[in-house]
């Protein structure tokens, strides 16, 4: 399940390019769901060997991907830590529920991210209560922001 903290918490990694640069590995790269993530969130291409293809800058290194996508990285990575997500668009709110729904995963966001209008369940951890959409996260959210 994802669950969420808003607002400022001290155990969250905040500066999450620079953990990044210091923990990222290689062989991440070759994970399915983190190829995914890449072409889907930064519209890049990974070509192997720590190379990433972005329309945009070229061939680059996995230093160079976006704050968001290197966030996702991170918390599918290292799910018993906390990261700030707030580092994320809502380009990365999909990605969220979806590591949520594969593994028990917590975030720190000090923004109100938008995560659709669908149905999803999102504990709130400043309340302990579970939001179902977007209007009952809005209201448990709101308070803390």
């Amino acid at each position: 399940m994802l669950s969420i903290f808003y607002g400022e918490m001290k155990e969250a990694i905040y500066n999450t390019s620079v953990y990044f640069k210091n923990t990222f590995r290689n062989e991440w790269l070759e994970d399915p769901l983190v190829i995914d993530m890449i072409k889907d969130v930064d519209n890049s291409e990974v070509l192997g060997n720590g190379a990433i293809k972005s329309p945009v800058l070229g061939v680059i290194a996995p230093n160079t991907l976006s704050g968001g996508v290197k966030t996702l990285i991170l918390i599918y990575k290292q799910p018993e830590k906390v990261f700030n997500a707030s580092n994320c668009g809502d380009n990365c709110a999909k990605w969220l529920l979806k590591l949520g729904d594969m593994m028990d995963i917590t975030i720190n966001l000090r923004h109100l991210m938008n995560f659709g209008d669908g149905e999803y369940e999102i504990k709130v951890l400043d309340d302990n209560m579970i939001a179902h959409n977007r209007s009952e996260l809005l209201l448990l959210a709101g308070k803390y922001l």
